[in-house]
């Protein structure tokens, strides 16, 4: 414990080169993600352009990020093509144009080096992250425990398998854990510093991710609870309620500094975002976007009456994205789970999840420790004899002042849960990472907690040891399930390769194994023609036809064209006419077989009577159909 404890800050930083190098690794491997063939033009454009018209649904800071390595590339942006001239938020079609060389005369860039660069920003972000969880656990914890919440952050196979997408979720997450803890700082400290610092980093978190916009209610809450916890002192001449009064009064007005610093700050980075880019795209937008029923009569008045002016562009580009979210929610996705498809929210969708994805060790510490955490506060509520709301309040007020960091995360991670089991979006458990660092932050205190309140030595050993064994098989995780990351499912529902029985889209698949796809094609082929080389596996497909043309039903953010060429037949269901190579996604073959009963001339039947050749990565089922006879 003493060596961890004296090399505990050069222990995390090795942790985090380790995550870095690893997502580094796994990224070059990864071909585009579904979500980042919206993001990364999106991103470009923004910091080469200043002209936000893809993507206005999410705010630009973690997409200017992602943007900035680009503009150190020699690349082509399709300025001339109908989708960015007149186009409405064609942010689909310019991804595929931008990233992949498919129409020379409007952009032709190398799509594997366009999207590895992007990435490189998004993990650092999530090395701050693990930078920040280290920093506070330590602060609330000991060395020890703030090294037991890293190793739980950095070698969580669904963290690593989402560090390094374009994307908002990991960015969300960093940028929330941020923006909490410079929050909890100026509860403990109202000085103009702690103002400052808390607007600046609750400005940041609402232009990583819209979702932010629950800070402003969870904080306001937070700071008349705080205010009325203040203990009056003694020689205060005021009465206990006017006293209280007034520091609901002092905190008040200094959080709404601190939120109108937000504003101010969300202003400024959305100019030059807007000041090239024409206010009446985002009436086009509007207009497009928002039916007239519920939200959308008010939507459009809103940009209407603020995309011309150019002091009020800022916000009304702003207020769009917000609009565009509460729309999104309202109006669901489909999605595969558990055998059915739908675009209806499911309220077991996202505990379920949870349970199927998150490690098994991890699962159990959550559990335990939050059994031993209710046990603490019936101990401590019997402790004090409560036997009255006047008592119940005063402990809970000293609580609060002892354990400010305790209670604004608990109480974010069950607000947010609850948010996330309600809504009608069930898009994916990446949707809950908001939540897992003050999970790890937790666990790793509560863990420690227990170990030190053990009197006995011999006890305390034996509990050091169970936890050594613990973080080993934590450690190993990753090791073991790589390079599956985003496919990653716990051993106890079949792991990896069975995870999309149960659910698909991000929680499996996402389009990441296209690249890998193209590695088998060409490594068939070599062995095909005698060719193979010394890494090349060809038992799997011994005695098989070269690939000369393959069928590809793909579900992702690349583009099979791009590294196919001419080999590639595009498909997407209906019954084969013909012998052949085929390459289908199982995300779209679950959502195609559970929309289906029976034979059907659309549906993914007819696959039942073959073996897939094999599986490249865990995602994309490769078939060889030597024949095919038309039965019903």
């Amino acid at each position: 414990m003493e060596f961890l404890k004296t090399h505990s800050t050069k222990i995390a930083i090795a942790i985090l080169v380790f995550f870095f190098g690893l997502n580094l690794v796994v990224s070059h491997q990864e071909a585009t993600t579904m979500d980042e063939r919206a993001h990364i033009p999106s991103g470009y454009s923004y910091v080469r352009y200043g002209d936000m018209r893809l993507n206005p649904e999410h705010p630009p800071l973690l997409k200017d990020l992602s943007g900035i390595p680009l503009l150190f590339l020699d690349l082509d942006f399709p300025l001339q093509s109908e989708e960015w001239q007149n186009g409405v938020n064609a942010q689909w079609v310019m991804g595929q144009k931008f990233i992949s060389c498919l129409v020379p005369e409007e952009a032709c860039n190398d799509a594997d080096l366009v999207t590895f660069w992007s990435r490189v920003p998004i993990v650092l972000v999530a090395v701050l992250l693990g930078i920040f969880l280290f920093v506070w656990t330590r602060e609330i914890a000991g060395k020890v425990a703030a090294l037991f919440a890293l190793t739980l952050y950095a070698f969580d196979p669904n963290i690593i398998a989402h560090s390094h997408f374009v994307t908002t979720d990991i960015g969300i997450a960093a940028f929330l854990f941020f923006s909490f803890y410079y929050f909890t700082r100026f509860l403990k400290d109202p000085s103009r510093r702690n103002i400052i610092t808390s607007g600046i980093w609750l400005a940041l978190a609402n232009l990583a991710k819209f979702s932010a916009v629950l800070l402003f209610p969870i904080f306001g809450l937070f700071v008349i609870l705080y205010a009325l916890s203040v203990t009056k002192p003694s020689e205060e001449k005021l009465s206990t309620l006017l006293f209280k009064l007034k520091q609901v009064w002092i905190y008040g007005y200094k959080f709404a500094l601190s939120v109108a610093l937000c504003f101010v700050l969300i202003w400024i980075f959305y100019y030059p975002h807007t000041m090239n880019m024409p206010g009446i795209k985002l009436v086009e937008v509007a207009e497009q976007m928002f039916p007239d029923k519920q939200l959308g009569p008010f939507a459009k008045d809103v940009i209407k009456a603020t995309y011309d002016n150019s002091f009020l562009k800022p916000f009304s580009a702003y207020l769009l994205g917000v609009f565009m979210v509460f729309g999104r929610v309202a109006g669901g996705n489909t999605y595969y789970f558990l055998g059915q498809v739908s675009n209806q929210a499911s309220p077991w969708y996202f505990p379920i999840v949870f349970i199927l994805k998150e490690t098994l060790l991890f699962l159990f510490l959550l559990v335990s420790t939050t059994l031993y955490s209710l046990y603490r506060i019936a101990k401590h509520f019997r402790e004090e004899k409560v036997t009255n709301l006047s008592q119940l309040g005063t402990v809970l007020a000293n609580s609060l002042k002892r354990k400010t960091v305790q209670y604004v995360g608990v109480f974010f991670v069950l607000f947010y849960s609850f948010v996330s089991i309600t809504g009608n979006l069930n898009i994916g458990f990446r949707h809950l990472f908001p939540i897992l660092p003050f999970l790890y932050m937790f666990i790793a205190k509560t863990v420690f907690d227990i170990i030190k309140r053990q009197e006995d030595a011999i006890t305390q050993r034996i509990s050091y040891t169970v936890l050594a064994i613990f973080t080993f098989f934590i450690v190993m995780t990753p090791f073991l399930s790589y390079p599956h990351y985003v496919s990653y499912f716990n051993g106890a529902f079949g792991g990896h390769t069975n995870g999309y029985k149960y659910v698909t889209d991000s929680n499996y698949d996402w389009g990441q194994d296209l690249k890998r796809l193209k590695n088998f094609v060409d490594t068939h082929n070599r062995c095909a023609a005698g060719q193979a080389i010394s890494n090349d596996d060809c038992s799997l497909t011994l005695g098989l036809p070269a690939i000369d043309k393959i069928r590809i039903d793909y579900f992702g953010g690349a583009t099979p064209e791009y590294y196919f060429g001419d080999k590639m037949i595009t498909w997407h269901a209906p019954t084969p006419k013909e012998p052949g190579w085929y390459a289908i996604s199982i995300g779209f073959m679950q959502e195609n077989l559970s929309n289906h009963v029976g034979y059907k001339e659309d549906s993914y039947d007819w696959l039942a009577k073959y073996q897939p050749v094999t599986r490249t990565g865990d995602t994309i089922f490769v078939y060889y159909v030597p024949e095919f006879t038309e039965t019903k």
